[in-house]
């Protein structure tokens, strides 16, 4: 099974990455709980089963913003479950012809494909059929759902992260992953 990533360095990041990768022009920027984030999240989600038709074994909102209550980056994180995301050719084209763009492909990590949405700022997470760290994901979600106490604690961990400065996004988010790992041991 494979590890979690250990950190994205530059290197790493350019090699997964389709494309250049984004430097950040600014800081993080979190905002409140958007109550249209749900609605967004399931008019994307109709674009994809549209895209995909029976290929989609599940999707889900998963990261802050599926989560009533806590401040987030206002990106939505959908994650795809299809039986192979290491095959590309069932699902990838037809996610280009609704104007998704792949931007990135880790074979080490899951099989772990990323797209980004044409309408607004997503992640669309893709994951093959019984992949853990969607289990992990969701897990993630549910608990910072059910207790207030997790939620401000994460919370209050991304603020204080969100005031540093980071070159790519992705510092940021591998930054909350020992946080996230050590919630979710308990």
């Amino acid at each position: 099974m494979p590890a979690e990533p250990e950190g994205f360095t530059e290197e790493r990041l350019r090699a997964v990455t389709i494309g250049e990768p984004q430097v950040l022009d600014g800081p993080i920027v979190l905002v409140d709980y958007d109550p249209l984030w749900p609605r967004q999240f399931a008019d994307e989600a109709a674009e994809v089963r549209r895209a995909l038709g029976d290929r989609v074994l599940t999707i889900e909102h998963v990261g802050s913003t599926s989560v009533p209550g806590l401040a987030a980056k206002p990106i939505l994180d959908m994650v795809l479950v299809v039986d192979n995301s290491a095959d590309e050719a069932a699902y990838v084209p037809a996610l280009e012809a609704a104007a998704f763009a792949l931007r990135i492909r880790e074979p080490d990590w899951f099989e772990h494909r990323l797209f980004k949405g044409p309408r607004r700022n997503l992640n669309l997470h893709v994951f093959s059929k019984g992949c853990t760290e969607v289990l992990r994901m969701i897990e993630f979600r549910d608990r910072l759902r059910r207790s207030d106490a997790d939620r401000k604690s994460y919370e209050a961990h991304k603020r204080d992260l969100a005031r540093r400065d980071w070159r790519y996004v992705q510092n940021y988010a591998d930054a909350k992953a020992a946080f996230i790992k050590n919630m979710l041991d308990r």
